[in-house]
């Protein structure tokens, strides 16, 4: 089996700090690699595989302002599809690009969803899901006018991420600066319990970030990290008594929050989007409605197991589990 393994090309492959699509993909690509399949991985030149890399593109346009990311994507995809009938199979993570090129090779295509972002983008999405096969990575995250081959939610490497079973008094915000994650509300809650809270992840709304974020940021109450990654990013996931996701959009996985688990990290999130797919209500943390929901919470969370929650990622979101379900799809689909 030939498959290649299309990247997006925002950030390096596997990414350096952030880049959530493109870490799905590289453990992806590695376990399949481990298995025996033959994948050649397209992406950034700079990009790492135990596989075959393929690329075109010099570097990430999000970390190198040189690079121009319209051109420069249609160039990786047009890399891609000169070569196609050199595989079995492609598999798209880079969204909807690719749909145009679909109909013009005879390779059958894959497109893991990694959340459908609004309405606007079906125009790329309806008139291809006769030839492209869709994966939605939950239930949550499934449109009503698209037809999906499977769901197949995200899995983490679990070894890389150590298991904390004590954790700390202080809670936890990770992931973008930006309205839609519920950063101010992380810093409501934790003021309105009296406990630290430490903050890690981009700032990708810098307006939000002045006017609700930063006057809170003193370094003792309120810690703001940067995009962390490597070993801190698992240190700080681990050391925490909780995470709090309170999101103001419905999230299609979230990857932090899986993370967390696998530390043994519970986590507090809104009960949006793919939430209760993911944790397990008293068991592996609480889904609430609002801030003050969280803020119960908190005083609840010396009832949740930490193994508990390590079990729960353990058994339900390794990379192992992901890619076993992967494998199936393509052979369904090869025949």
């Amino acid at each position: 089996m030939r498959i290649a393994m299309l990247s997006p090309i925002s950030w390096r492959t596997p990414p350096r700090h952030y880049g959530p699509w493109e870490l799905v993909t590289s453990l992806l690509t590695e376990a399949l690699v481990a298995r025996g399949v033959d994948v050649t991985l397209f992406a950034t030149l700079d990009s790492h595989t135990a596989g075959t890399l393929a690329g075109v593109v010099p570097a990430p346009y999000s970390e190198d302002p040189s690079i121009d990311a319209k051109v420069w994507e249609y160039r990786h995809l047009a890399h891609l599809f000169d070569r196609a009938g050199e595989f079995d199979l492609i598999h798209n993570q880079a969204d909807f690009p690719a749909h145009a090129f679909s109909g013009l090779v005879p390779t059958p295509m894959i497109t893991t969803i990694h959340g459908l972002s609004s309405d606007r983008i079906l125009p790329m999405y309806e008139p291809y899901q006769h030839r492209v096969h869709y994966v939605a990575i939950s239930e949550a995250d499934r449109h009503p006018a698209l037809r999906y081959a499977a769901t197949i939610h995200h899995g983490i490497s679990i070894r890389n991420f150590p298991f904390d079973h004590i954790g700390s008094h202080n809670l936890l915000f990770f992931g973008r600066i930006h309205p839609d994650k519920g950063a101010a509300e992380a810093i409501e809650a934790a003021r309105a319990t009296n406990r630290r809270l430490v903050m890690a992840g981009i700032v990708q709304d810098s307006g939000y970030y002045e006017r609700a974020i930063a006057p809170a940021i003193d370094g003792d109450r309120v810690m703001y990290r940067g995009s962390v990654g490597g070993v801190e990013r698992r240190r700080t996931l681990g050391a925490a008594a909780a995470l709090l996701h309170l999101i103001n959009f419905d999230e299609p996985f979230g990857l932090s929050v899986v993370e967390a688990l696998a530390c043994g990290t519970p986590v507090i999130a809104i009960n949006r989007g793919s939430m209760p797919e993911l944790i397990d209500h008293g068991v592996t943390g609480f889904l609430v409605d609002d801030v003050a929901g969280a803020i119960e919470a908190i005083g609840w969370l010396g009832d949740i197991d930490r193994a508990a929650c390590r079990r729960a990622a353990e058994e339900r979101f390794s990379v192992e589990r992901m890619a076993d379900r992967y494998l199936h799809l393509y052979r369904s689909i090869l025949g």
